[in-house]
């Protein structure tokens, strides 16, 4: 009688997740040495540095988006619908929710899953800090469905603004000034700008944007000189940029700062500060956080079972010898997946799991069409610091997003990838307007 394959559970289809799968389905599930499920609530994975785009309509998510069952055909893994809400680790077996639709009607009742590893790779979300009103009245793009709700409320006042009176102003406060506040607030006016150039009146003119950060500068994670440039483009294209601000409370009108100002906006994106899902914070006795993100070793192994591990920005990951732990970036995040890919093929080998080493591929920030600015890391050809802006700027800030396709599909399926992104921007409009 043929042993049962080894079972590899990945909960989580972002960028790390669905690397990690469609890795082990091309090297152990194509061989039938494992099983390799992909356990997502959702039927596709959008790349999430792009959400600021879809946010502002100059993406669409539709012809982005992977689709989990396609490509689990195509690599050797399957694809298990679903939502974690628990684990028993003495049984090696995860809980999941009941899935419902967009209406709340119950499509499969909660299940359970059995696993030999389980890998969890489910993200995080904006952190609202338990600040007043900021969950009743703030938008967040941390997913899809999320940057799509927003951008049809931004469609909306803008209709509103414009069936308005003359004086009617475009009001938008963006909290928290990380690379996706700072990268959404430049693409609304990307988007904008594209919108006037299909006649949709002089709305770009009465936009009001407002940037809100607490700390004494933007892109904190960034150089410097990168966040410098960054800030000099904002306020040139006329977005008001406030640093060592810090917002107590937010209702339906407006944001209330901590110095007494209040800053009015209709449409209000809470992008500030970052924290794993709920059910992490008390799974089954693992090691966590405050922000809960689960603890792990530089194998990527949970601290309290080796049978468990995490990647991504629900881990928390300190090297020896730092201070500070690994950033919640996608480009973290696919290196682990390409480190574990290896690492748990040695392990079913009998042979021992590598500890991860992060190779920093620079910082880079873009700034809609406008411009980007980096810092090239160790692996940019210029060499490790080296500051870039403008055109080998965007080129470059394009082809993390290239590698991330290339990841996922391979070269020729990848190269057909991009001619059709060439023709579509021939033709197609560059932002959603209906």
């Amino acid at each position: 009688m043929a042993a049962t394959p080894h079972r590899i559970v990945i909960v989580g289809g972002g960028a790390g997740g669905v690397h990690l799968a469609t890795r082990l389905g091309r090297r152990l599930g194509r061989q039938g040495r494992a099983e390799i499920l992909l356990v997502d609530r959702d039927a596709s994975h959008i790349w999430k540095p792009r959400l600021h785009e879809v946010a502002a309509g100059t993406l669409d998510s539709g012809q982005e988006q992977v689709s989990f069952v396609v490509q689990a055909s195509r690599h050797h893994f399957r694809y298990w619908p679903g939502e974690m809400r628990g684990l028993d680790r003495t049984r090696k077996v995860i809980q999941l929710g009941a899935l419902a639709d967009r209406n709340g009607a119950e499509v499969l009742p909660a299940r359970a899953l059995s696993y030999d590893t389980l890998v969890i790779a489910v993200g995080s979300r904006a952190n609202d800090f338990g600040i007043p009103g900021v969950r009743e009245h703030c938008s967040f793009i941390d997913s899809r469905d999320q940057a799509e709700e927003f951008n049809a409320a931004l469609r909306n006042q803008v209709l509103r603004c414009l069936s308005g009176p003359d004086a009617a102003t475009l009001d938008i406060a963006i909290v928290g000034a990380g690379a996706t506040g700072v990268e959404l607030s430049a693409e609304i006016n990307t988007a904008l700008d594209f919108a006037a150039g299909y006649g949709v009146g002089d709305i770009r003119r009465r936009l009001r944007l407002t940037l809100i950060e607490t700390a004494p500068r933007i892109l904190g994670a960034l150089p410097e000189r990168v966040a410098d440039a960054a800030q000099k483009e904002l306020r040139k294209q006329g977005v008001t940029v406030l640093t060592g601000a810090q917002v107590v409370a937010v209702d339906a009108a407006a944001m209330h700062l901590k110095d007494g100002r209040s800053i009015p906006a209709p449409l209000k994106v809470w992008a500030a500060g970052i924290q794993a899902p709920a059910f992490l914070a008390e799974l089954d006795g693992l090691e966590s956080v405050r922000s809960r993100q689960l603890v792990v070793r530089p194998t990527l192994q949970t601290t309290r079972d080796d049978h468990v591990f995490a990647l991504g920005d629900c881990s928390f990951l300190l090297p020896e010898g730092e201070k500070v732990p690994m950033a919640a970036t996608a480009q973290v995040a696919q290196q682990q997946a390409e480190q574990l890919a290896r690492g748990l093929e040695a392990m079913l080998d009998g042979k021992k799991l590598p500890e991860f080493r992060y190779k920093h591929g620079g910082a880079l920030v873009a700034l809609g069409h406008y411009n980007a600015f980096g810092s090239l890391g160790r692996l940019g050809l210029l060499g490790d610091g080296t500051f870039i802006q403008g055109r080998f700027a965007q080129w470059t800030y394009v082809s993390l997003y290239r590698r991330h396709q290339l990841g996922l599909y391979g070269f020729w399926r990848s190269l057909m990838f991009w001619l059709a992104d060439l023709l579509r921007k021939g033709h197609a409009p560059r932002v959603k307007v209906d």
